[in-house]
């Protein structure tokens, strides 16, 4: 399956900041975007279609290695 996201669409001049780390919490529905600056930028979906599709952005893009998923809250 080949994504409809590629990856020189979404590349920019700026090489003073880059994307370090995504952390997706499903639960949540956010996205932690963490730069080589300190810097943290959050995307909160409030709707699971526009979660899925920052999603399928991110896994078509982004490297894996940079990509982490937060461990769901459950209770016992």
């Amino acid at each position: 399956m080949t994504s409809k996201h590629q990856r020189d669409d979404y590349l920019c001049d700026n090489d003073d900041e880059y994307l370090t780390k995504i952390v997706v919490d499903t639960c949540a529905r956010t996205f932690y975007m963490y730069s080589n600056t300190g810097q943290m930028r959050e995307v909160e979906c409030e709707e699971v279609d526009q979660f899925m599709d920052v999603l399928e952005l991110v896994r078509g893009v982004v490297d894996d290695e940079m990509v982490v998923y937060a461990k769901p809250l459950v209770a016992s």
